[in-house]
């Protein structure tokens, strides 16, 4: 895109101010590191954050070219467009770009499947194609328009992605890509929360191809291909199952692979051949290195669109870490200048150390300047491993697929652990807005993210969350707030289990504690005077009906005593509770009373206070079902990781364990399987092992049939007892199913989620996602 900021004014109707400059490139977030003196920066508000406050530090980076939804101080020679709402502008702005497009624009939508089906295409398209497509999941409100502006006449296709998430959301997008096909995916009951019905999600889906004239759908999927019969009878629908396509594998491959043959059929493209096909990087996927290490696998892309992004992501993962990035050649256009571009977006992210890997990039090595590395190709660089120093680095492994970087992100992982815990941090963001949209966006929120963000990982966890602008962090010892404080987190901690021996340590790592007694809180004062500190933050614990921890009413006239004479020493932060039965109906009398013990006995202390702290009383639960519990703030602990029995329709489990399957024999009548000899086969069964055991966390009393994992998209029951490192599964009737294939063995899929498996056990599943081991790889996914 090349546009003055006049021509945008007169494009969206806003007003220029300032000085009038050409630009090239779009940026949104003031952290990015892709922009430079072209840079268009649109400053957006939103529920955590004001990018109009950031204008100034992007002006000192270069930037002189603004949009902006209100008036802004602004350095000399610098200019704006003014406009009533930035995204809309934006659209508007994506929108007249798109009629400027002489190509082909493919538009890609359905539950699932849009972003391997757009990666399939790409592929396997011929050489002499130039086809764009949508950077990973760039498929919103915003992402759509940032992808429209990245267009220009050097391609002949454009693949785009849309996805929505609420009524009214597609016609915004239709509007702006106005697409010559449409290629429909799976619908299904993925990201369901904003639709009354799946009809009414289809219904939506559908706006998209308004005057549209070529429509490929799968008949796989039933209700889909009623709804497109009945809208579109008339214009030219294809149904992609009448494609000849060899065994993909599941059934959903299938159907893509079948969609993507009948749109190379359309476009008059040979067959494509899905023997060469790389693993799709569906998302950024950050993963445990060695040497205190953290990788950020994207092994699979490399382009200058996405580096961008990557390299913001790589910003946001490192917190206090150095940072790497490994490189490989970037087999995108043939213009001349794209390594002076890498090598100046490098520079201005700030990379501690970089490595190129490839001939091309290679030869380009006085561009990187001193202290970089370069390798002829992925071989000799795994050879040269131990020149990699990545202790405490965040490594950011990005290449082409021909390259197969993964060999390298493979050798510098901590676990070779088949097992993996993958947890999907979009998901969790999305959870964290289902709860800001039902109490209000003012109210704060205090994240727990005790016992390793309930078994979900550290610091990963708790960075997303500082992004996300909650108030606090809470913990449970001491020690979990010191590996954060190492980690980089540098908003407030809360530390609930706070005990005496740890008080000093707390002090010297900023975190504040628990008080819930006399002793600790005599103690903790003693600790701060010691340190020198003044006006300390601290956190007073009420008993109000649990009768575990805190002050009760009695002990009021003493507490505020004490806190009187403490007054140079501590203040108090927040005053809180817990409720004990929140969620249990038949009990809500006694969660209101205590709600009403606890507002008695906080306004007493507060009373004698010559400030006042904040008070929560509301976890998941409560703060959802008791308005008068959300006092000043709430407490967001595991409805945040996808479970609650007030919204559970609403929102996504954001674990998965899965692994794969290391066999498969065929058992016959009479045969047993495992320990105790506990599986009885009867008839002739297909059986297959899969690496994990109790001590991954898998409880024994899923074993013999208790519980079923998905295989293929289909339910696999246990057969025999749980293993220490191995289990069995009973694959009988599911074809196709391979040595290698993956299963899952909790997931947000219904019926697989760790709430099932609760169900199952007579726990909760606080108990499932805590007891999945330490030996099992956490995968950080980030759309």
């Amino acid at each position: 895109m090349r546009y003055l900021l006049s021509e945008i004014a007169q494009i969206v109707g806003g007003r220029l101010v300032g000085c009038d400059f050409e630009v090239a490139s779009v940026a949104t977030d003031s952290r990015s590191y892709a922009m430079t003196h072209d840079t268009l920066f649109v400053a957006m508000r939103g529920v955590n954050h004001d990018a109009h406050d950031h204008i100034a530090e992007v002006a000192e980076r270069g930037v002189k070219a603004f949009m902006v939804e209100r008036e802004v101080a602004l350095s000399a020679g610098c200019g704006a467009v003014v406009v009533e709402n930035s995204l809309a502008a934006l659209q508007a702005v994506a929108e007249h770009h798109r009629k400027t497009f002489n190509g082909k624009v493919v538009a890609v939508t359905g539950s699932n499947g849009k972003t391997t089906v757009k990666e399939w295409i790409a592929q396997c398209a011929p050489s002499e194609a130039r086809i764009f497509r949508s950077p990973r999941s760039y498929n919103s409100q915003l992402g759509v328009a940032l992808s429209l502006l990245m267009l220009d006449n050097s391609y002949d296709v454009a693949i785009i992605e849309a996805g929505i998430s609420q009524r009214g959301e597609m016609a915004r997008l239709q509007k702006m890509i106005t697409p010559d096909m449409v290629l429909f995916t799976s619908i299904g009951d993925a990201h369901q929360q904003g639709f009354a019905s799946l009809e009414e999600k289809i219904s939506e889906k559908l706006i998209l191809a308004e005057g549209t004239q070529t429509i490929i759908y799968h008949s796989a999927y039933t209700k889909l291909a009623e709804g497109v019969k009945a809208r579109y009878g008339e214009r030219m629908l294809i149904d992609a199952s009448q494609s000849r396509v060899a065994q993909m594998g599941d059934a959903a491959s299938q159907c893509n692979a079948e969609i993507v043959a009948t749109f190379f059929a359309e476009m008059g493209y040979d067959a494509p051949d899905f023997s060469q096909l790389q693993p799709v990087a569906m998302r950024l996927e950050v993963k445990q290195g060695v040497e205190n290490s953290v990788i950020i696998d994207d092994s699979y892309s490399a382009d200058l669109n996405s580096l961008s992004i990557a390299l913001d992501n790589l910003r946001s993962v490192a917190g206090e870490r150095k940072t790497m990035l490994v490189l490989s050649d970037i087999l995108q256009t043939g213009d001349s200048n794209i390594y002076k571009e890498v090598a100046r977006m490098v520079r201005e992210a700030g990379v501690g150390r970089f490595v190129g890997i490839g001939e091309k990039i290679s030869n380009n090595r006085e561009l990187f300047g001193e202290g970089a590395l370069f390798f002829g190709s992925t071989e000799e660089a795994l050879a040269n491993i131990s020149k990699l120093d990545i202790a405490n680095c965040a490594v950011l492994i990005k290449g082409n697929r021909a390259s197969r970087l993964e060999r390298i992100s493979h050798r510098l992982e901590q676990h070779s652990h088949t097992t993996v815990l993958e947890v999907d941090l979009q998901a969790m963001v999305r959870n964290i807005n289902h709860f800001r949209s039902q109490i209000g966006t003012s109210t704060p929120l205090v994240a727990m993210v005790k016992a390793s963000s309930y078994g979900a990982g550290e610091r990963e966890i708790a960075q997303m969350l500082q992004k996300q602008g909650m108030a606090y962090l809470a913990v449970a010892f001491a020690d979990e707030g010191v590996a954060l404080r190492e980690g980089g987190i540098t908003m407030p901690i809360v530390v609930l289990n706070a005990d005496d021996a740890s008080f000093d340590t707390m002090v010297a790592h900023s975190l504040e504690p628990e008080i819930y007694s006399f002793r600790s809180l005599a103690s903790f004062v003693q600790a701060v005077e010691r340190a020198g500190e003044i006006n300390y933050p601290i956190h007073l614990k009420v008993d109000s009906g649990m009768h575990r921890l805190g002050f009760g009413e009695g002990d009021v006239p003493q507490l505020n005593k004490e806190l009187a004479s403490a007054s140079q020493s501590v203040r108090v932060a927040t005053i809180f509770t817990h409720l004990c039965v929140a969620d249990d109906a038949a009990q809500d009398n006694f969660s209101r009373g205590q709600i009403a013990t606890f507002d008695r006995i906080s306004s007493a202390i507060m009373a004698e206070l010559p400030y006042r702290p904040l008070r929560h009383a509301a976890a998941s639960e409560a703060m959802l079902r008791f308005e008068e519990a959300r006092f000043d703030m709430c407490r967001l602990g595991i409805g945040m990781y996808g479970f609650s029995t007030t919204s559970g329709e609403v929102l996504e489990p954001v674990a998965t364990l899965r692994t794969r399957i290391v066999q498969i024999r065929t058992l016959h009548d009479g045969d047993t399987v495992g320990y105790g000899r506990n599986g009885k086969i009867l008839g002739e069964r297909r059986i297959a092992t899969i690496p994990v055991g109790y001590a991954d966390g898998l409880n024994r009393h899923l074993g013999n049939g208790a519980w079923a994992m998905v295989v293929g998209g289909k339910q696999a029951k246990t057969i025999g007892n749980i293993c220490m490192d191995s289990s069995m599964i009973d694959i009988t009737g599911i074809d196709g199913v391979e040595e290698g294939d993956e299963v899952k063995i909790f997931s947000s899929e219904r019926g697989n989620t760790a709430a099932d498996m609760a169900a199952v056990l007579g726990t909760i599943p606080y108990e499932v996602l805590t007891s999945v081991a330490k030996r099992v790889k956490r995968i950080y996914i980030n759309e």
